[in-house]
Formats: structure tokens, sequence, C-alpha cells
């Protein structure tokens, strides 16, 4: 009943503004109020995320904000490719993976081509008119793409529905391999003039992939592949080959990291530069195609079902971000030969996002989202700066040559390793959450990047360094057969010994070694006493800070009477009792700024000095 007077009511007073007793609240009043919750704290360490791309992002927009959006940022597309690898020691092999892909969902097929192929058997039974088939050539390029032109005539596929590319690895050899081979381009120029009566078919891969896979942000991947654009234009335009045929062959692809807005503004700021660069060769209209790849630099071999979750967001930022095609590397690619169960699940995803996510079937989503302009717009400023330098110092190929771009990726891949050994940057299942139930065979952890060449790129997974951590436990356990043991001894008070030794846990779990579960003892010298001739190998201490000013020194010492061997660990960072700890036997600290590889590292060192093999 009072519902029903309430209604009329507000029927009855149509004109009436139904917030008019509330006034409006500017920006600067949000944010004096956030300040005064902070208590002092500053506003932008605390509420601006700093980015290692160099650009900060505010907590929050209001109308307050105009926004100047990025102009051609792409189109959601609706007839999204799906690509998936296909890789067959002979056509038949191929064609028979091909078809089961299509069986399963797949729209697009991506061929590796390392040696004379028959077009005719490859693509035996494929529509290609429904179908995008795109292809890695490695060798005989010009024959491979004239049979298939010819065979696409003879099938008699409507040009405009023949969809893909052809990837001659132009860029990705040359600052992978060092490879930079003058008769590529002249093929790829070819290839182009033949592709001329396929609008949908691309025949000039640009890739950026490897510059994201070995370590670098999202502004330099998108600074390096736009330069290295210019680069191709600027030597082998000059061979017969139009500016309005280079820009319409070209396919592009970008990796797609786990930064799931930043990704999405990527995406749409590189649609954007490249046209402002199309306009500064007089080209005002093109048409190229865009994939997204999901990076290699995300993944991980431990708990490694969390790379589907990672898979999922990283393809919803490139749809959202408006590319043409994913390709969805398998969860478990960077240890195994991909499997059909594997293979299919990561075609699953994007079937997913597609069909019950609606994903494509919304046109351009996130066109003004203040938060995603604002990420798309800083990226373009940072990366056109970034491309005007390069281009200052002599362009892409003087700038590699001087390894001056490689330096450049270095400097942020070592942050970010810095930041994964800090857990300031998390990745779930390697460096926080781990998986403490699984075994992993030694032979599929990395044992660290070993001396790499500095002149070139190297793809590489972000947790190389602390699988190296759990490398050597695997090792530690072949040749010792036993798995050290990590003791959490507690004592004092409830609160801060539970959430220490959980903290701990949640630390140690890391190297792999047998964690067992928290022991509470009813003082520190019982605590000591037990733990110091228990049989695992690391202690570590957990309690508060008064219990620590009150007890820690005398459990170090009480300790240390009945045990030298042991690894002994605090956790926390009493900061003013460390030195008396140190002399008296303590091993370390650990606290929310541990750095987990040198820590880990320097048990295991102390394990390996100590352990002893057990006789068979």
């Amino acid at each position: 009943m009072l519902g029903s007077q309430l209604i009329q009511t507000m029927m009855n007073d149509k004109n009436k503004s139904l917030f008019s007793n509330f006034n409006p609240v500017s920006k600067q009043e949000w944010l004096e109020k956030a300040k005064t919750d902070l208590k002092g704290e500053d506003f932008n360490k605390k509420l601006v995320w700093k980015n290692l791309n160099n650009i900060d992002i505010p907590l929050f927009f209001t109308s307050e904000d105009k926004k100047e959006y990025l102009k051609n940022t792409g189109e959601n597309s609706q007839a999204l490719i799906n690509y998936r690898y296909i890789n067959g020691p002979t056509e038949e092999t191929a064609n028979k993976l091909a078809l089961k892909a299509i069986e399963e969902g797949i729209n697009g097929l991506l061929f590796d081509i390392k040696e004379s192929t028959l077009v005719y058997r490859l693509l035996a039974n494929i529509n290609l008119n429904k179908i995008a088939v795109a292809f890695i050539l490695k060798a005989h390029e010009v024959a491979f793409a004239i049979d298939f032109f010819d065979y696409a005539t003879a099938q008699k596929i409507d040009p405009k529905n023949l969809k893909g590319y052809f990837d001659l690895e132009l860029i990705a050899n040359y600052i992978t391999k060092g490879k930079m081979n003058p008769g590529q381009c002249d093929k790829a120029a070819a290839i182009a003039e033949m592709a001329s009566e396929f609008p949908n078919f691309k025949a000039i891969t640009i890739s950026g992939t490897a510059y994201l896979d070995s370590g670098a942000n999202q502004v330099q991947e998108v600074a390096y592949t736009l330069n290295s654009l210019v680069c191709f234009i600027e030597r082998y335009s000059d061979r017969g080959i139009s500016l309005e045929t280079i820009f319409n062959n070209l396919h592009f692809q970008l990796g797609i990291g786990s930064e799931y807005f930043i990704e999405i503004g990527k995406f749409r700021a590189f649609n954007s530069l490249l046209q402002e660069i199309a306009k500064k060769y007089g080209i005002d209209e093109f048409s190229h195609s865009l994939t997204g790849k999901t990076s290699i630099w995300s993944k991980s071999v431990t708990d490694v079902h969390t790379n589907l979750l990672r898979a999922t967001t990283e393809t919803m930022s490139a749809i959202l971000g408006n590319v043409d095609g994913v390709l969805i590397d398998p969860y478990d690619k960077e240890f195994n030969e991909a499997s059909d169960f594997s293979s299919r699940i990561a075609g699953n995803i994007y079937t997913i996002l597609k069909e019950e996510s609606y994903f494509g079937k919304v046109a351009n989503p996130v066109d003004g989202c203040y938060y995603i302009e604002e990420v798309g717009s800083k990226i373009a400023g940072k990366a056109l700066e970034l491309f005007k330098e390069i281009e200052a110092k002599g362009g892409f190929y003087d700038a590699f040559e001087s390894e001056f771009i490689q330096q450049q990726i270095a400097k942020i891949r070592f942050e970010k390793i810095k930041l994964l050994s800090q857990r300031r940057l998390v990745m779930v299942g390697v460096n926080k959450y781990p998986n403490l139930m699984e075994k992993i065979p030694s032979e599929i952890l990395s044992a660290g990047e070993m001396n790499p060449n500095p002149k070139l790129l190297k793809p590489r997974r972000a947790s190389l360094e602390i699988e190296a951590i759990r490398k050597t436990t695997e090792t530690l356990v072949k040749n010792f057969y036993k798995r050290p043991i990590i003791e959490l001894s507690s004592f004092g008070n409830l609160t801060m010994r539970k959430a220490r030794a959980a903290f701990a846990y949640d630390f140690l779990g890391v190297s792999g070694f047998e964690l067992w579960p928290e022991k509470s003892y009813k003082s520190a010298l019982d605590a000591a006493k037990k733990s110091a001739k228990s049989k695992s190998q690391v202690v570590v201490i957990c309690s508060s800070d008064q219990d620590y000013d009150e007890n820690a020194l005398d459990f170090v010492k009480a300790f240390r009477k009945l045990n030298k061997d042991k690894v002994l660990l605090l956790a926390g960072n009493p900061i003013h009792l460390i030195g008396e700890l140190t002399e008296a036997g303590l091993d370390g600290c650990i606290h929310v700024k541990s750095d987990i590889i040198a820590t880990i590292s320097s048990v295991q060192r102390k394990i390996q000095k100590t352990i002893k093999s057990l006789e068979v």
C-alpha cells in the first residue's frame, strides 16, 4: 500500500527531479573526502595506479573530466576469427587435424609450412568461404602462394570471403635470430601483388609478440611494432610495390598480456596510431587485420591450469580492444605437446566468450568508458613519443643494431622480475598461492635465464627465475631421496601467530618443500626445544611483535643449543632485534618486503650443506 502511494506521488510530480534534495558533489570534494579517509597518507601513492608503462591511472572520473577520445580505434568484430595452430608431418595429417578443429568450432586455421606442400591435399574438404586460413611460410614461399591463390580461384571462392594471412616472419626472425633477409621482403612484395584480388587475405605480417614475450611493456610493443613497419616500408616500397598495396596487405600480430584494461587500451591505441602513420604516407583509407596472441610471458608450468584463466582474460582484452582474430595457446604448451584436450579447451574459450558472454555481438562496448579511453590515450601518447625517439635514432634497424631497443626492453624486464620476486606483482601458483599438492618433474622446470645474447630478444616466461628455485628443490629430492620439511612453530598471541603462519605457509610454499601444518606451543621455550628436535630442516618462528620482544631471543638461543644445522627463520620484521637474533643464530626473516628468490635460495644453500643422503 505504501509503495503504491509512493509511486502515485512520483507520477503526480513528474517535473520534480528525483535528486533535487541532494546537492551536486564536485570532483574536488570527492578528493578531499578521500584524503581525509587516508588520514594523512599520500593520495597519489595509495590510490593512483602507477603502471610500468610510466603512466598514472586516476582512481575515478567525473563529468568534470573532459575527454578527447582516440580516433580510429577499430571496430568490434562480429566475425572474429578463432585460430588454431596446425602442425602435421604430412599434408594428410595436417588436413585431418584441421578438419577435427573445424568440427570443434574453430573457424581459423594456422598452418606451419616448412617444405614443399601440395595445397589441394592440405586444404581438402575445407570450405574457404567460411573458414579463414593462415600460413607461416618457412620454405617455397612464392610457389606456395601461387598454388594457394590458384586453388582458391579453382574452388570458385568468393574473393571477399577468403580470409587469413601469410606470415614470412619478416621481423620476428630478425629480432629473435638476428636474420634480416632482404629476399624475404622481396617475396612478401611479390605475394602481396598476387593477393590484390582477395581484399581480406593479407600477405604482409608484422609481428610484435616477441617484444611483449621478452618482457617489454605495452608502450614499447606498440611503438617498436610500428617502427618495424616503417622500416619495412622505407626499405622495400621502392621495389615495385605501391604504398596502397602494402597498407592493404598488412596483418599485425600483437601479444596479449595479463593487465586486463591496459591491454584493451593497447590494441585501441595501436589501431589509432597506425592510421596516423598511414596518413603521413598519404594513405587515407586502407584495410588491415589485427590478431591478438596469448602471451608466453604470462604463462607458468606450476599450477598449470591457472593458464586457462590467464588465457581467458587475455582473450577478453583482445576482443574488447577490437582485434580481428585471436590465437589462443593451449594451457600446457610451455612444457608439453598440445593434447586433444588442451587444444579443445583453448578453442572453447573463444566459443564461451562469444556465445555465452556475447562478446562480438555488441558494437564497440568500451567506447566512451572514461577509464579505458584514458588508458588508451596515455598509451598512444607514450608510444608515439617512443616511436619518434626511435626514428630520430635512424629508425628501427639502427636502433636495434645499436642494441638500444634491447636495452630498453631489458630494463622493463628486470623491473618486472624484481616485482615478481618481491611479490608486488602477483602470479597465482608461481609467487603466491602455490599448489602444494602438485608434483612437478624437474625436467620441465627452468634453470633460469642462462647467458642470453643481449643482441637478440628471447621470448620467455616471466617465472623462469622462480621456477629455478623449484628446480633446485626437485634436484635435492632426486639426489638425496628426501624432500626438505618446513615446520611452522608458533606461540603467544593467537591472532598474530595464525596470520604470520599463514603468510609463511604461502611465502615458503613456492619452494616446493613439504610444509607441515602450524604447530602451536604454550611457550617460546617449549616451541624452541620441540622444533629443534623434530625431523624438519627449516623452522619458522611465528608470533606477534610483542611476543618477539619478550621471547624471540630466548627462543633462538634455546634452539641453537640443541640444533646447529637447521635453518631458522622468523616471520615478521622486528628491526630493533635483528642484530641480536642474527648473532644468536637466526638465519633470516620473512615479511612483506622480503625477496622470494633471494630468501629461498639462501635456505636451499644451507640445506644442501647439511642434508644427508638416505641410504637405500
